[in-house]
């Protein structure tokens, strides 16, 4: 087990449901998001806003919850979670007993918020989050890594809030997973907003239910199975977007991340990038100067939880590019036993990539 403390580079906030009325511009408040209890009969506490499909908030605070003990605590209340999930002492402490030094925290409330029809009650409930998030992490800035939410329909805006919000403290921001179908990644229209993030060394998530594209993983699909299964296929679509639409080569310091979507499947991707790239780029007016694969090992980071596939990879996608998280306080999180499951997943790695991949990784990209 190793004898230094472990950083994650994916946690979460869960919101309290009075945060957004309170915050949100006055024009947005009769709309701001909130909670319903017993929604429809169903027993449970619910979060709604506008066209998105109602969540219990429950399932956003299950770390350590068996699974067989999930449809139960899924009908709890916000009242009912853990003190950590709106006390950043409380979250110290549980820090603390998960051998975690610091963490980069990300929303829970408002990933479902990308999905959104109104781009202007979008943006309101993104500012509101950010100077919440902001004050959160106030409480312990060495320890607590606060990310923004930024919404990309208006570019000028989009760069004035990332501006905004990193003198705020904020580290990096979340974007669209997969923007939408008429407005690739590629698009002309998004530079200024490459420009000022890789100018404020601003990271960029692409993080899980965030995707505003076609794909299967789009919001409104009610396919559960299908989604959960898929979700990383919209991260290589716009990945392959950035590489191949020379996105990458035009940013060379832009820093992208791919936040809680695995990382075993990276490799294969890279070597796809590199034969797509190699047998037809003639064909598709491809005058790329570097390989595919090497603009994704400069400027691309990838989160996992308990992912091992990666472990014999390594050659291909580095430890350099790796960063562990414990997704606390979700369901899927490794908390309590943080430590002991990367020595069990991860303990065959030689000291020094180990490392890199469950600390020094993140601690170099988020600046801790």
């Amino acid at each position: 087990m190793p004898d230094y403390l472990l950083i994650s580079a994916d946690s979460h906030f869960v919101e309290p449901p009075s945060m957004w009325a309170e915050r949100i511009d006055r024009r947005f408040r009769d709309r701001a998001p909130h909670t319903v209890k017993g929604l429809g009969g169903k027993e449970g506490e619910f979060f709604v806003c506008g066209n998105i499909d109602p969540m219990p908030v429950a399932a956003f605070f299950g770390a350590g919850v068996p699974s067989a003990e999930l449809p139960e605590h899924n009908k709890r209340s916000y009242e009912q979670a853990p003190p950590s999930v709106f006390d950043p002492a409380y979250r110290l402490k549980d820090l603390d007993r998960d051998g975690v030094e610091a963490e980069v925290i990300y929303t829970s409330m408002g990933m479902p918020l990308f999905g959104l029809d109104d781009a202007e009650l979008r943006a309101a409930c993104f500012s509101a989050f950010n100077d919440w998030a902001a004050e959160y992490c106030s409480y312990n800035p060495k320890r607590l890594i606060p990310l923004g939410l930024i919404t990309l329909e208006d570019i000028a805006a989009a760069v004035a809030e990332l501006q905004r919000i990193a003198k705020k403290g904020i580290r990096g921001a979340m974007i669209w997973a997969e923007p939408p179908d008429d407005h690739p990644y590629s698009s002309p229209e998004y530079d200024p907003f490459w420009a000022a993030a890789q100018d404020l060394e601003m990271p960029l998530s692409l993080h899980i239910l965030t995707n505003r594209g076609g794909g299967i993983a789009a919001p409104g699909r009610n396919d559960m199975m299908l989604r959960l299964a898929n979700m990383h296929h919209g991260i290589e679509r716009t990945l392959s977007v950035m590489v191949y639409g020379g996105v990458f080569e035009k940013f060379p310091r832009l820093k992208i991340v791919s936040a809680e979507n695995d990382v075993g499947w990276m490799a294969y991707f890279m070597y796809r990038l590199d034969t797509v790239q190699n047998r037809m780029g003639a064909l598709g007016g491809m005058k790329l100067p570097m390989r595919a694969s090497d603009y994704v090992k400069r400027q691309v980071y990838a989160t996992f939880i308990a992912d091992p596939v990666f472990v014999n990879l390594l050659d291909r996608y580095p430890a350099e590019n790796i960063m562990w998280s414990s997704d606390y306080p979700h369901t899927a999180a490794t908390f309590p036993r943080s430590r002991e499951i990367v020595d069990k997943r991860l303990g065959s790695l030689p000291p020094d990539q180990l490392r890199k991949i469950v600390r020094d990784t993140a601690a170099r990209v988020y600046r801790i």
